[in-house]
């Protein structure tokens, strides 16, 4: 699949590839087609052998990615189907990005919430300004974050600061996502390009085969997860209910969702 007008790739140097969220008018949200093409994108970039070092970014400095693009739920979501399939092009695009072979980067300026930040925790590395707004928001809208896409939260900062991102909802500036463990390196708004691609550079003046074989050994550490298929079906069961659809209404009316647990 070639490159959407919303997700580009570049090639800086020889070793380093940059994908680019490129849809600053929706501070670079995803809808469905954006989904696909990521997943299609990395698994076409892991599978070049003259790759070292994969960045992805946001066009502009505003923002990384607000997440899904919740303007689009009418027609790419709503039912048990559309459901079912959003959520497997969502897993299959995540574990695209979280299984590609080369290591990657997260370049996040701004904004960096809900899917975003979902992108930016299956990286190996995130480099963050201090004023970025980082978190993930499904609570806000009676969502029910995946078990697959909640894991890397949970083993890179832990089950008490997964809570206060699943539980809770917090969203964290640059500087507190650093110290919660959820940034690799954190640095001044404007220097945010210049330290993720040295990063970049030092991964990509390594050895190629000892970076991928580490990567893929610690990600073989972890083990598979601990559930089972009927679990992972019944995440989808939020579209269902009424918490959802009251939320997702209220959104696109600009107003505060009540939640009444059903």
């Amino acid at each position: 699949m070639p490159d959407s007008p919303h997700i580009r790739t570049e090639r800086p140097e020889p070793h380093i590839a940059v994908v680019v969220f490129d849809r600053p008018e929706k501070r670079n949200a995803f809808d469905l087609a954006m989904w696909e093409t990521l997943g299609a994108v990395m698994r076409r970039l892991s599978d070049d052998e003259s790759l070292r070092c994969v960045v992805l970014r946001g066009a502009g400095a505003e923002a990384f990615s607000a997440g899904a693009d919740i303007s689009a739920f009418a027609a790419e979501r709503g039912t048990r189907a559309k459901e079912d399939r959003y959520g497997r092009v969502l897993h299959e695009s995540l574990q695209a990005l979280r299984t590609c072979r080369h290591p990657t980067v997260a370049m996040i300026r701004g904004v960096c919430i809900g899917g975003g930040a979902g992108i930016a925790t299956m990286c190996d590395f995130r480099v963050g300004g201090e004023g970025i707004r980082f978190g993930i928001t499904a609570r806000n809208l009676g969502i029910w974050y995946p078990y697959a896409e909640m894991d890397p939260v949970v083993q890179i900062a832990g089950y008490a600061v997964a809570a206060e991102v699943f539980i809770e909802g917090r969203i964290f500036t640059g500087t507190e996502a650093h110290q919660k463990g959820l940034l690799s390196r954190v640095v001044p708004d404007d220097r945010v390009e210049e330290e993720a691609m040295a990063l970049a550079r030092r991964i990509a003046e390594g050895a190629p085969l000892s970076a991928r074989f580490h990567k893929r050994a610690l990600q073989r550490l972890r083990g598979p997860l601990p559930i089972t298929p009927e679990e992972e079906e019944a995440v989808a069961d939020f579209i269902l209910t009424a918490d959802f659809q009251n939320a997702y209404r209220a959104f696109l009316a600009k107003r505060k969702p009540v939640f009444e647990g059903r």
